[in-house]
């Protein structure tokens, strides 16, 4: 990894707002201090538990365009400390991501835990693999009983990257974090239950 997030994030504009606004200061320790070689088993951890992000790119006229891509938990696959990879299922074929990253195939990434609050940003350069080109990738990202069409695969090779602080992320469980909570509470109704069937089976005999 040959940079830090801090040395793509802050350009000269962003640098000259924050000594404007009085954080240059700490930020240049930040960048000066900061280097991540590839991902920690902290990142790759997260990264694998989740079922969605956020992916950027940029267009020909210079808009941003962020998109939203979902699957079952852990479509993203950590392939090395330095790449993710996932399968590009087949959507509503408007392809702006793929478009964008014909000409410009810098894309950034959001991911968020809401009910942990962690947001993960990543700073990478993507490579679209064709299918047909690499099958042992695509048995490598494949989804087990997951029903998808398959496009294509991404792969993408990690820049930098940086935690962002947990302020104003509100948290929000899916329905699995909420089956699982309640889960033993669940449990313990239905021995509740059937101890009182068969009380009520006793008092009856």
């Amino acid at each position: 990894m040959a940079k830090n997030f801090a040395e793509i994030a802050f350009t000269t504009a962003v640098k000259e707002m924050q000594e404007k606004l009085g954080s240059r200061a700490s930020y240049a320790r930040m960048e000066r201090d900061t280097y991540l070689d590839g991902l920690t088993a902290n990142e790759v951890n997260f990264i694998e538990q989740r079922d969605s992000f956020y992916m950027a790119t940029i267009g020909e006229n210079n808009f941003p365009y962020i998109q939203h891509r979902g699957g079952p938990k852990g479509f993203l696959k950590v392939l090395d400390a330095k790449r993710l990879g996932f399968i590009d299922f087949k959507g509503n074929m408007q392809y702006i991501s793929v478009g964008n990253l014909a000409t410009n195939n810098n894309v950034a990434l959001i991911m968020v835990d809401y009910p942990s609050k962690s947001r993960l940003k990543i700073f990478a350069k993507a490579e679209i693999v064709e299918l047909k080109d690499d099958p042992s990738l695509y048995t490598l990202l494949g989804l087990n009983a997951y029903k998808f069409r398959p496009e294509r695969m991404m792969v993408l090779h990690i820049e930098a990257y940086d935690w962002n602080c947990p302020q104003h992320i509100t948290p929000r469980y899916t329905v699995e974090d909420i089956e699982e909570a309640f889960a033993p509470q669940r449990n313990y109704i239905a021995q509740l239950e059937a101890e009182v069937k068969a009380l009520k089976q006793q008092l009856n005999d």
